[in-house]
């Protein structure tokens, strides 16, 4: 993988509202390549503070992000 090719894959790795899918789509490499990526490619401490961060982040996947949002929906119209 060139170099454009990573620095592309850990900007939007770490954008908050770029879903693990979206960045599937976009490049065809899985959640668990790009975190290969992730830790490949940064410090170990920036590694972990990205890994902290997208896991306690309910946007960075699709699915999790969806129900939260109906289920807010729900809330707001009761």
């Amino acid at each position: 993988m060139s170099s454009p090719d990573s620095s592309l894959i850990i900007r939007l790795a770490w954008e908050d509202r770029t879903t693990f899918e979206e960045i599937e789509e976009r490049t065809g490499l899985t959640e668990p390549q790009v975190i290969a990526i992730m830790r490949r490619e940064l410090k170990p401490s920036s590694f972990r503070l990205w890994r902290k961060r997208v896991s306690g982040r309910v946007t960075k996947h699709r699915k999790l992000f969806e129900n939260r949002q109906s289920v807010e929906k729900t809330d707001f119209e009761a």
